[in-house]
């Protein structure tokens, strides 16, 4: 296949990760062809430049809509905030361009279902539409979904899942994009509770069907950003209101039988990026945390007596998913490494003519899950049907 050439909008910390992905899978894959990284977007000239040199994009703009009228873009990756996914999402497909979108898909459901609406007319046409959920990709965590999927834990019976970072528990640091609803559509429910979501149904191959959930807002002002403060940002005297959830809790039935348990929180004390997901079976279990990403602790219940108990797997293996084209066994990958999977995937996937995973279909069923939590919580964590 000629080169795939990449336009990336939004130059955040996920464009940073984004870049990681592009720049290194092509060196460390066997891909079906090349991967350009063409285009840099974003809103300040001066800033997107820089970006683009540190990072390795050949060109900048700073005018998304350009970037969709060239024919020499095949691909393009949003890493931007959540109230512009479907707006350039679906201008993006209906110009021809496959997409890469960052999760949550997008702020509302209706705007997730116009997205994967408008995902499904370009199939058709063969253009792919993907939503960015990375942690999947993490060599431990598909392992533990081919694990259960092989039958190891029989049948699966409970599911736990926790998210727990602390990074907003100063009162004052400044109201960002992320504590807008307008812009994020929610807070920590969104933003990391979405992951947790995606793993848990990833993992056990079911989808969750009902959930009564809580949320809770902790701080409910917060310092202005100055208008001069620049990228860092600096706080001013003035303060504005957080109009999203600072912690998430609820529990979910999946169509599978099982039950699960969640949490999503910023305010978690001491906990910088806690993700830990344990699964439950009637044969088995098996452990997460991505504070130990290259780990999978599993337990088989059918062992003998004397020999049972969680046993550490250290997902280094050429054997194990994706491991076979980076370092020899024992050798370490981190957080960076599932982007490169990430954009591995996609380009495989769109030289097969194959619908990438997850799917904005895939998207809009994790934001129909949280609008359900929403919901619940609104309404005294009343059991509330996903639509």
């Amino acid at each position: 296949m000629p080169a795939l050439r990449v336009g990336m909008i939004g130059i955040g910390f996920m464009g940073a990760a984004h870049s990681q992905g592009w720049r290194v899978a092509p060196k460390f894959f066997d891909l079906p062809s090349d991967v350009e990284m063409a285009v840099l977007v974003g809103r300040d000239a001066g800033r997107t430049e820089a970006a683009a040199a540190k990072w390795g994009w050949s060109e900048t703009s700073t005018d998304w809509r350009s970037l969709l009228e060239r024919d020499d873009i095949d691909i393009v990756d949003i890493v931007t905030p959540g109230d512009t996914h479907a707006e350039i999402a679906i201008a993006a497909l209906e110009a021809g361009k496959h997409v890469l979108c960052e999760k949550p898909l997008a702020n509302t459901v209706e705007e997730a279902r116009q997205m994967a609406d408008a995902a499904a007319r370009a199939a058709e046409r063969g253009v792919y539409a993907m939503v960015g959920f990375t942690y999947r990709r993490v060599p431990a965590a598909t392992f533990a979904r081919d694990l259960v999927a092989s039958g190891a834990l029989g049948e699966i019976r409970q599911v736990r899942a926790n998210y727990l970072q602390d990074w907003l528990v100063d009162a004052d640091a400044p109201l960002t994009w992320r504590m807008k609803k307008e812009l994020a559509g929610s807070g920590a429910l969104g933003d990391i509770g979405a992951h947790a979501i995606d793993l848990a149904q990833y993992i056990t191959g079911q989808r969750l069907t009902t959930v009564s959930g809580m949320l809770e807002t902790f701080v409910k002002e917060r310092p202005l950003l100055a208008e001069s403060s620049g990228l860092s940002g600096t706080a001013s005297e003035e303060r504005g209101e957080v109009t999203v959830d600072d912690l998430a809790l609820f529990t979910g039935r999946f169509d599978g039988g099982a039950v699960g348990s969640f949490e999503a929180t910023r305010f978690s004390t001491g906990r910088k990026n806690a993700f830990r997901i344990e699964v439950a079976g009637s044969d088995g279990a098996l452990s997460f945390d991505l504070e130990d990403m290259n780990v999978l602790q599993v337990y088989d219940r059918t062992a003998p007596a004397d020999r049972q108990g969680f046993t550490r797997v250290l997902v280094t293996e050429p054997e194990h998913p994706y491991m076979a084209n980076w370092w020899p066994t024992g050798h370490m990958i981190g957080y960076e490494h599932g982007f490169s999977h990430q954009a591995k995937d996609l380009v495989e996937a769109i030289a097969a003519g194959e619908q990438p995973t997850p799917s904005f279909a895939d998207g809009l069923q994790i934001q129909q899950v949280l609008d359900a939590v929403d919901r619940s919580a609104g309404s005294g964590s009343a059991w509330t049907p996903i639509a």
